[in-house]
């Protein structure tokens, strides 16, 4: 048999979304990541401090309420439209919760976000499907970069909540989910073949009756199985002596293909200055060995010592490209599967019964 048998079939075929795997032009193909803006970040979503965001497929980041889940998506806005000047931003806005204020004190162009205010699965689903329709209709190389954004999932109702709103019942909606599943099973692909990220807000509820406390995601399982990835986020104040200047976020990688799952890390978000760069990388530079701790300082690979607070204050001085390599392959061996290679991994299954710490 030819080694080229199949090669022929597909060309007799002739379908453009029929391709040889070593060809690389599927749409699950790994299409590069997008900065998040913090280093460690980056490496708990790729494995590289120098990586992110799949920019090419479906993120979560989900949280309880007031936990910052916008403030905090409105920073990977900020540095996705700092990274790439053409680009812009579809922006869904459920909750009718950010303005034109909020976007300037963020240092995001205005101008470069398209907001659109659905109410309903139904409504969101047949919008970005356009979107993208109508994206993928310019030639790959004419096209900005583009990013979509849905804030939040949670705020979602659908056409027949409002119409049963409308006329004053009170039966509940068993739709929802199944309507939720049908929507991002049918934007993954699109995205993919896009090249275009989304990230999604979604709240998270306790589970009532669970043996132990658990927190889960709303929304059902087909956001869970469309996903690449999910973050559940807490918080706590961050403060300067008294004054309570932005964030610690607490990560978990509830769902990872690309790292290890059930990860978790903290980032610090200062309402200043959005998502600090480099915060919680002296811990993993010397959980691995590549800075010291001796008494209260570090010592750095020359021999030198300083103080924490010296380092976090003039960050760009200390972590030469040098140190951010060798920080580079520790993330590696931290965050990646054992192959140390950025590809998905198969397993599907989320865990929706860690709480979040």
């Amino acid at each position: 048999m030819s080694k080229d048998f199949f090669r022929d079939m597909v060309k007799q075929i002739g379908d453009v979304d029929t391709h040889i795997a070593d060809d690389g032009m599927h749409s699950s193909e790994f299409a590069g990541t997008m900065d998040t803006g913090s280093y460690l970040l980056n490496a708990a979503l790729s494995g590289s401090i120098y990586g992110g965001v799949p920019n090419n497929k479906i993120t979560v980041f989900a949280g309880e309420s007031a936990t910052g889940k916008t403030f905090f998506v409105l920073g990977l806005v900020q540095q996705f439209l700092k990274d790439n000047p053409d680009a812009g931003v579809i922006y869904y806005d459920t909750e009718a919760a950010v303005t034109k204020e909020m976007f300037v004190a963020r240092g995001i162009d205005p101008r470069r976000v398209v907001i659109s205010e659905q109410a309903t699965v139904q409504g969101f689903r047949t919008h970005a499907m356009r979107i993208l329709d109508n994206y993928l209709k310019v030639p790959e190389k004419e096209r900005p970069k583009m990013l979509m954004v849905l804030d939040s999932l949670g705020q979602l109702s659908t056409e027949k909540e409002m119409e049963d709103i409308t006329e004053g019942k009170n039966t509940r909606d068993m739709t929802r989910s199944q309507l939720i599943r049908g929507a991002f099973r049918a934007l993954s692909l699109k995205l993919a073949r896009a090249n275009v990220s989304l990230l999604v807000t979604n709240h998270i509820f306790n589970v009532i009756g669970a043996y132990v406390p658990t927190k889960d995601m709303g929304g059902g399982e087909g956001l869970k199985y469309a996903a690449s990835q999910i973050v559940f986020l807490s918080k706590k104040k961050d403060r300067d002596g008294t004054e309570v200047v932005g964030n610690i976020i607490h990560c978990r990688l509830a769902k990872s293909r690309f790292t290890k799952e059930n990860k978790s890390i903290d980032v610090r978000l200062s309402y200043d200055d959005g998502l600090n760069r480099h915060y919680g990388l002296l811990d993993l530079a010397e959980k691995h060995g590549i800075i010291k701790k001796v008494s209260n300082r570090f010592e750095m690979p020359d021999g030198s010592k300083f103080y924490g607070k010296q380092i976090e204050e003039d960050p760009d001085r200390f972590f030469t490209k040098e140190l951010l390599d060798a920080i580079d392959v520790a993330a590696g061996k931290e965050f990646k599967y054992g192959q140390g290679q950025m590809t998905e991994n198969d397993d599907e299954e989320v865990d929706t019964e860690s709480a979040i710490s």
